[in-house]
């Protein structure tokens, strides 16, 4: 009820200051006095908000383990990389959402190419054909062992670098989600540097 009552009084202070405006516009009413009185609205306006309750924590929130859940997501990116390197296409389709809004992007610099695939349906079609046209496995890069990782509920970002056998130096960004308690890949972004001039 003080939340109410302060938003009535501020609807009255705000009407009467905007009366004594109009009445003052050919008076002695000064830009000091007009300066004092617009903070105070103000300061009304934002004690009018209402006030958000309390967050409840749940015994979900309490118990999340960390390393535990960085393990998992590590497994899911290196378990989806083993896949598509070793033209599993099956497997490789374990690792990801199967969503509309999933979206992978791959940026080639030393080739100076870069694709973006956006939904299942096309990054699916598109990881098919290539592997129905490049059937031969390819050599696995380094796995990955360190990533950082930042958790946002059922949500995670994920980046890390890798070697690569064929391609060098490549950064790597992943959107996670967890679905149904294992961890997918919602989001892929890629950035080929080449190998390092000696």
């Amino acid at each position: 009820m003080k939340n109410g009552s302060n938003c009535l009084k501020m609807a009255s202070g705000r009407s009467s200051f905007f009366r004594l405006i109009n009445s003052n516009k050919h008076t002695s009413m000064s830009k000091y006095q007009i300066g004092i009185l617009l903070p105070t609205l103000l300061l009304l306006a934002l004690s009018c908000q209402p006030t958000a309750a309390p967050e409840q924590t749940t015994e979900a929130a309490q118990t999340i383990d960390f390393e535990q859940e960085k393990a998992a997501i590590l497994a899911t990116i290196n378990n989806e990389t083993k896949a598509a390197f070793q033209r599993n296409y099956q497997e490789w389709q374990r690792y990801w959402v199967q969503a509309p809004h999933v979206a992978k992007t791959y940026i080639n610099f030393p080739e100076n190419s870069a694709t973006e695939t956006l939904g299942w349906t096309e990054i699916d079609d598109f990881v098919r054909t290539y592997i129905e046209a490049h059937p031969e496995p390819d050599p696995l890069p380094t796995l990955v062992d360190d990533i950082k990782v930042q958790l946002y509920g059922q949500g995670a970002w994920v980046s890390f670098e890798q070697n690569d056998a064929t391609r060098g130096r490549k950064r790597e960004t992943r959107l996670m989600e967890k679905e149904n308690g294992q961890w997918k890949i919602a989001g892929m972004h890629t950035t080929i540097y080449g190998f390092e001039e000696e």
